[in-house]
């Protein structure tokens, strides 16, 4: 892999942003969408972005609440964490980027006691598909139009804590999103 992860700050937003609307022209979220994100870490949020020569390259987002952490109604349980958008820009497909930021996703949703992970990913995106197979996702159901204003349904995709490991294949980042 070519680029370094760390956690997205208020910084990065612009840089997130744009490449959002590069990658996801019709339904890409705003930047006040991701500074509410962002803002918003101590309520189970989770971001990273990775950065090569200074650029960021890819993003990542999970939501996954620590046991016991406080939450509107009481407190959260863990249990169930979703990736909730992943994204890394076409000249640094190929090189692992998806693929760490995914494994970072699943490193946290561990640390903070989850035994599930959920996702939402483009039907029309066989790419990113092929990569949360590869981490031990599959299928769980079907979104129609869930993806405003495009239409494109969304496939729901389930990973146990402890997958089986999948079948070797040539690493293939991420090139879609997964939004809640």
């Amino acid at each position: 892999m070519t680029a370094r992860l760390r956690t997205m700050g208020a910084g990065d937003l612009t840089a997130v942003t744009e490449l959002e609307r590069e990658l996801f022209p019709e339904d890409a979220w705003s930047w006040e969408m991701f500074a509410r994100e962002v803002s918003a870490t101590g309520y189970g949020r989770y971001y990273l972005v990775a950065e090569a020569a200074g650029r960021v390259v890819g993003y990542a987002g999970l939501l996954a609440h620590r046991p016991g952490a406080a939450r509107r109604g009481g407190p959260q349980p863990a249990g169930q964490a979703d990736v909730l958008t992943m994204a890394v820009t076409t000249s640094h497909w190929g090189q692992g980027i998806g693929s760490a930021l995914l494994s970072a996703l699943l490193d946290e949703a561990a640390r903070r006691g989850c035994t599930e992970v959920f996702l939402e990913v483009r039907a029309d995106n066989p790419r990113a598909q092929q990569l949360y197979r590869r981490h031990g996702f599959t299928e769980a159901g079907l979104r129609r139009g869930y993806y405003q204003p495009s239409g494109v349904d969304a496939i729901v995709m389930r990973r146990p804590a402890n997958p089986v490991p999948a079948a070797p294949a040539n690493p293939v980042p991420a090139t879609g999103k997964d939004h809640t």
